[in-house]
């Protein structure tokens, strides 16, 4: 179990991808910090297996709250901590149809890699590679889907619209509310955020969590990684 949590999590160095040799990719993960995401997604990589998987195993939601019980101690998460821990946004929009129309309009110009203009829902070939790295990251890392990822949805669209056009998210209520479907019983949420459950147990008085290990260098989004990454999307663009 512990070995498939990770693979749904990443860790961006942001140090790193900040010397990236392409602007464009560069501009999307300042996008990234300028949202709010840069704690949660380059928080400190710590791995904890055995506190993760109890989390899971015994978590639930309770009056708002994710729960659980971790060494016969028990964790309660609120909405509040979470978006603290990670210095989440709390203000702006929580449902996405909000997003500005017009905005909407000049990302279909922007993100598609040819002159005609994109779907909100497209295949993640046409669009330009910044911003397939960023549907990936969405897809993966904040919304953890399992599944196919060669499609951008219009869900994920209308995000990387108001990222890359500094609309205001409430990113503490959306993430939370992913968690929250993690923890929920016969949910179809994939488990993931293993980096930053790790993280709030850490904080939490009196737990005892063990030893943490270090997280696996293939889930570390850094300057090289990404070229690597995304090599592997022009490869399977031009199979195609």
């Amino acid at each position: 179990m512990a070995s498939s949590l990770i693979s749904r999590s990443h860790h961006i160095d942001f140090d790193s991808v900040f010397r990236f040799d392409d602007a464009g990719i560069v501009q999307m993960f300042e996008s990234l910090v300028s949202t709010g995401l840069m704690e949660f997604l380059g928080c400190p990589a710590i791995f904890l297996e055995q506190a993760l998987i109890e989390f899971f195993e015994n978590g639930s939601v309770r009056d708002g709250m994710v729960v659980s019980v971790i060494g016969g101690m028990a964790v309660e998460i609120s909405e509040s901590v979470f978006a603290a821990a990670f210095e989440l946004p709390t203000e702006g929009l929580t449902d996405l149809s909000e997003v500005p129309k017009d905005l909407l309009s000049n990302a279909q110009r922007l993100f598609f890699a040819s002159e005609k203009e994109v779907s909100v829902s497209c295949l993640k070939k046409e669009v330009k590679m910044q911003y397939r790295l960023l549907s990936d990251i969405l897809a993966k890392s904040l919304f953890v889907k399992a599944g196919s990822f060669d499609a951008v949805t219009q869900d994920r669209f209308l995000l990387m619209t108001a990222i890359t056009f500094d609309v205001k998210i409430n990113w503490g209520y959306l993430l939370f509310g992913v968690l929250k479907e993690m923890v929920t019983p016969d949910s179809r949420q994939a488990k993931g955020y293993a980096i930053q459950i790790c993280v709030l147990l850490k904080n939490i008085p009196g737990l005892e969590l063990g030893e943490s290990k270090a997280f696996p260098a293939p889930r570390i989004l850094n300057e090289k990684s990404v070229h690597r990454l995304l090599r592997s999307l022009l490869y399977d663009t031009l199979n195609c």
